[in-house]
């Protein structure tokens, strides 16, 4: 048995070690032929330009000879010789020219080239002129082997300055041609933002050189393919050749582009240049040629007058989404700067004593809610509407159609193709002028970031102090008021001390980490979570006692800590707020509640506005059995409103509280899942189910029946009160889509970062966008994929907000602190930030007299005329940028026939 396997085991050894030394000698066979044809490859391209320029010589002397002898001098024997010479001649020169323009590696070539072009001899028995044209595209055919679906590789040498560099040709090429790369590409803008997700792709880009050469063909021969070939390429790419110099070659172009580049750079429009910007075009040898050459580009694609049926198509569709809009938001027939004696003598009133009510004849106007909206008549027997609103079919309906524009494949691309378009014109903007707005905020007395206006567009009243406030005031009442009765729990009457006790907590016992009331890792995506942190040391009854007006003792504590905030925003000066405060619509007595609460503990500041928030907890309150339906939450709101409209007396401190309300807010968890609504939705009347509306339900109702007061308030000359809700913070864009009919402004908006439709819509109407990013690091976003600098950078109307200082801040200034973070984080110049300033002051509800002396007498114009420089800091080329990117859109989508308002809408 042992010999039998030992002659096998021979066997395989010896079969093993014959194919070795087989694959061996294959090997070297292999690399042998290999060698050969890279050398000789490295011989031709090794070739230098001498060859080329001797064989020019020879080629002018054969034309002399030629000429000279009148083609009949010589022997037919000479004249096949020369000829054969000459042949050989032009094939080395193809050979060279073509093989160098094509920049093959002698390491890992680009291209393969076939035998039959390596042939010097190859086709040259054939007639000249065929040779020319087989030489002309089949040989630029053969050089390029790969598949037509993969692009070549790229080994060709660079400069340092992202230029390609030909050292055997005679000028240096910088050349733009578009190429395919992902925002992670390491060849992408350094300014691209990779933190948004949804702005991942494969895009069109510029910067990538042209590979073929043009200045290496210098053969009298005429190659009509390749001039084929050259043409399509200046077609398709804009290449500038500029010599060792450093000096364009190409006139027309290099004119035209340097001067509407020099006329760009002229923004205000007076003629004047500005010596930073002179500058940096003159230092820099390439701006002429690349960057101002862009922005030419550029403005030349938005003048264009020919645009394709599909882009006039998408144009329509978002005229028409604009003109939606139109019909449905309040507007004031009268804007507040043209009453210029009603704004005065109110405004004198309100300083004298904002707590003084005189009494206002009533009117003979009759109202009635029918279907979930308030109609109002000029009297008891009229008939007819005086303020007619849309209905909730109608605006269903045009909402429908809106979502189904916003899904639509090539609106959506237009839309972020203009959006992308937006962002690069502003970093054009920044890096063109970015000096000249320093120098001009240097220049700007007495203004810099820290006394400017700043208003907070977005805080709740109940977290409007920081933790560490909010101990302290309970430390001092504890201290100072222990025996004070404050609340009704567990069937008796019960002190502060008493109260503390049943927790087992002393004052000596309270730290800020007890209190337990700042946002953490917890609370994100738990909207649930982060209203627990409204009470303190996780106790309801410290919220009630503590932070609640309709209290046993009515609020007193909650106004005492406001007073307090109030008197610290007032020694800030600069500093304003607009604070929220609740509504729940359980029952009309509510509104009464808390206008005494106001009046009664003299609650004013002129660094304060107020906004009524409604929360949407109809399932709450059905399931409570609060209310029926939610006709009942809708009665329990606005019929107190009309009421002391039509009648001041009737609820006289009503009325005077309402002169401090500027706006309605609609506040709860927006990542809740819903239905959307239909175009015939049932009736407030009819909603009697333990469900929650849907929030574009919701907003409907409280637009409609806001419109109607308004319409009613402007009539009698009282202040009108502006729909802006919480909005994009998460959810359905469907809320969004409901906002952009409906509202004047919005709070978050984080969510148009998923509708390139939408955010294109918000910018084209310069909707208020309230975005508080550290409050969104708590719950939905991470404050890096924050889509805020996006917005700014493309120009939405962004502000900055802090929402809830209580559970978000750790200072004393919760605005500032936002600002601090956000110029950090995303690097925001001075210039940046007092936009984003000026914009919230803009946002606000402060009155026409406040936004007067704190902006300027010519605050209310459009563009750059009614920017004050010593009083918002912000330089006049940033607003003339702003305005001349809005204008040059509304251009874009009305194909030309866009008009433009002097005001500003109010």
């Amino acid at each position: 048995m042992d010999s039998p396997s030992a002659s096998s085991l021979q066997l395989a050894m010896a079969a093993l070690v014959g194919a070795s030394l087989m694959a061996i000698s294959a090997f070297y066979f292999h690399k042998r032929s290999v060698d050969q044809v890279l050398n000789r490859l490295i011989e031709i391209r090794r070739i230098r330009p001498l060859s080329a320029a001797n064989h020019q010589e020879d080629e002018e002397e054969a034309e002399e000879d030629i000429d000279g002898d009148g083609g009949g001098s010589g022997s037919d024997e000479e004249l096949v010789i020369d000829r054969k010479k000459w042949s050989r001649d032009l094939s080395k020169s193809l050979d060279e020219n073509l093989l160098r323009g094509y920049r093959i590696s002698s390491s890992l070539p680009n291209v393969a080239p076939g035998n039959d072009f390596l042939d010097e001899n190859h086709k040259f028995d054939q007639p000249m002129g065929l040779r020319a044209k087989s030489y002309a595209a089949p040989s630029l055919d053969k050089l390029n082997l790969i598949p037509s679906g993969l692009p070549p590789l790229r080994l060709d040498q660079r400069d340092g300055l992202d230029r390609f560099v030909n050292h055997s040709a005679k000028y240096t090429r910088v050349a733009s041609v578009g190429r395919l790369v992902t925002p992670r590409s390491p060849g992408g803008n350094a300014f691209d933002d990779d933190g948004d997700s949804d702005d991942d792709g494969t895009e069109l880009t510029n910067g990538e050189d042209m590979l073929f050469n043009y200045g290496n063909i210098d053969s009298p021969i005429d190659f009509t393919n390749a001039q084929d070939v050259n043409s399509n390429n200046q077609k398709t790419c804009s290449i500038q050749k500029i010599d060792e110099g450093g000096k364009c070659i190409q006139d027309k172009m290099c004119m035209a582009t340097a001067t509407e580049a020099k006329a760009s750079v002229d923004l205000h429009g007076d003629g004047k240049v500005d010596t930073p910007s002179v500058h940096m075009v003159g230092n820099d040898p390439n701006f002429d040629n690349t960057v101002l050459a862009l922005r030419a580009t550029l403005h030349e694609h938005v003048g264009s007058e020919s645009t394709s049926r599909e882009e006039e198509e998408v144009q329509k569709m978002i005229r028409e989404c604009l003109e939606l809009r139109k019909n449905y938001v309040y507007r004031e027939m009268v804007a507040p700067w043209k009453k210029e004696t009603e704004g005065k003598s109110s405004a004198s009133n309100t300083k004298s004593d904002p707590f003084h009510f005189e009494p206002v004849e009533a009117t003979a106007h009759r109202f009635k809610m029918e279907d979930g909206v308030v109609h109002v008549y000029a009297s008891e027997n009229d008939t007819v509407d005086l303020f007619p609103v849309a209905s909730s079919t109608r605006f269903f309906t045009d909402m429908h159609q809106l979502l189904k524009v916003t899904s639509l494949g090539n609106v959506r691309s237009s839309c972020h193709h203009r959006l992308r378009f937006l962002e690069e014109k502003f970093r054009l903007h920044l890096l063109v002028n970015a000096d000249r707005e320093f120098l001009s905020q240097k220049s700007a007395p007495h203004r810099d970031f820290y006394n400017i206006r700043k208003v907070d567009t977005h805080v709740h009243h109940s977290a409007c102090m920081n933790q560490k406030h909010l101990l302290r005031f309970i430390k001092s009442k504890l201290r100072k008021e222990p025996d004070e009765v404050v609340i009704f729990r567990d069937g008796k009457y019960m002190t502060l001390r008493e109260v503390f006790e049943s927790l087992d907590l002393s004052g000596h016992d309270l730290n800020v980490d007890l209190l337990d009331v700042h946002a953490d890792k917890s609370t994100f995506h738990r909207f649930d979570k982060f209203n627990l942190k409204y009470n303190p040391c996780g106790q309801s009854r410290l919220r009630e006692i503590f932070l609640k007006q309709d209290n046993l003792i009515q609020g007193r504590f909650l106004a005492e800590v406001t007073k307090q905030v109030l008197s610290d925003l007032e020694a800030s000066k600069y500093q304003m707020a607009e604070y929220r405060i609740s509504i729940y619509g359980r029952k009309q007595s509510e509104w009464d509640q808390l206008a005494s609460w106001f009046v009664n503990n003299a609650i004013y500041s002129e660094t304060a506005v107020w906004l009524i928030q409604i929360p949407r907890l109809y399932n709450v309150y059905k399931t409570l059995g609060i209310v029926t339906s939610f006709q009942n939450i809708l009665d329990n709101i606005f019929i107190p409103l009309f009421e002391v409209t039509v009648d001041p007396n009737s609820h006289p401190q009503l009325h005077l509280f309402l002169m401090q309300v500027v706006g309605f807010d609609l506040v709860d968890d927006e990542s809740k899942p819903e239905r959307r609504p239909t175009k015939h939705m049932p009736t407030p009347a009819e909603w009697t189910n333990e469900f929650n509306p849907a929030y574009s339900y919701y907003a409907y109702y409280c637009y409609a029946n806001l419109y109607t007061l308004n319409k009613l308030r402007e009539s009698k000359g009282m202040p009108t009160i502006k729909l802006r809700p919480h909005c994009g913070e998460a959810g359905d864009v469907d809320h969004l889509a409901a906002a952009f009919l409906l509202c004047h402004n919005i709070s978050h908006g984080i969510n148009l970062r998923k509708s390139p439709v939408l955010q294109y819509l918000y910018y084209l109407a310069q909707i208020g966008l309230a975005m508080s990013p550290l409050s969104n690091n708590s719950l939905f976003l991470d404050y890096h994929r924050n889509p805020f600098p996006m917005f700014f950078q493309r120009g939405l109307n962004v502000s900055l907000s802090s929402d809830d200082p209580l559970q978000i801040h750790l200072t004393k200034e919760a605005l500032v602190e936002e600002y601090s973070v956000a110029a950090q984080v995303w690097k925001l110049s001075a210039c940046d930030l007092c936009e984003i300033a000026r914009n919230s002051v803009y946002q606000s509800g402060f009155s026409h007299s406040a936004k007067l002396h704190w902006h300027g007498d010519k605050y209310y114009l459009s563009g750059p005329e009614g920017n004050d420089i010593e009083k918002t800091n912000v330089p006049e080329i940033r607003i003339l940028f702003r305005h001349e990117a809005w204008k040059e859109e509304m251009k874009y989508v009305y194909s030309g026939k866009a008009s433009f308002p002097e005001e500003i809408v109010p």
